[in-house]
């Protein structure tokens, strides 16, 4: 049985009705699964559920990110600032800037056109990337149009934890990135 469904998560951590919702809708983009937060008790309509998604993030790892990026529902937004044109870049991400997010974010959406999925980092994903993935989640609050996305992510331990686990990186000065991850 889910632990989930008892709403308690990982060592009988209580969690709410809304991190059970993420946790379902993050499991079912990671692994495919059909398990349905109405099946539990954790119910929402299907718009509820969407606007839940919009409105927050959670983290992914690095092996996570690898198996998902093979679907072309999926964006790679790198936020760092003047690192990626040194340090590389994870094939096929799109930049915009940390420092410029903010009057950026409705470009953004319409570079995005498609992907319901959005996948944030920064150099350790620690402060930028988190930082950068509410402020789009609030965009989104606000706007109250459907843009299609549906889960935001966050890298966890950002591009520094992505390269020294030894996983692919482009050092192309393409913008945006034509490169894709092997």
């Amino acid at each position: 049985m889910d632990p989930y469904c008892t709403k308690s998560g990982p060592k009988n951590k209580a969690i709410t009705k809304y991190e059970h919702v993420l946790f379902v809708y993050s499991t079912k983009y990671l692994t495919g699964s059909t398990h349905s937060p109405s099946s539990c008790g954790g119910g929402r309509s299907t718009e509820n559920r969407r606007e839940s998604m919009a409105r927050s993030f959670s983290y992914i790892t690095g092996s996570q990110l690898l198996s998902l990026k093979r679907r072309p529902n999926i964006a790679i937004i790198d936020v760092r600032d003047d690192e990626r044109s040194y340090d590389g870049h994870i094939a096929g991400s799109l930049h915009y800037a940390s420092d410029t997010f903010t009057d950026k974010i409705s470009s953004l959406i319409q570079e995005v056109k498609g992907k319901d999925t959005l996948v944030f980092h920064c150099a350790l994903s620690q402060v930028r990337g988190p930082t950068c993935a509410r402020r789009l989640a609030s965009y989104l609050e606000e706007l109250k149009d459907d843009t299609g996305v549906r889960s935001i992510l966050v890298l966890e331990r950002g591009f520094n934890g992505w390269e020294a686990s030894g996983r692919p990186v482009c050092r192309c000065t393409n913008t945006p990135c034509k490169a894709e991850i092997a």
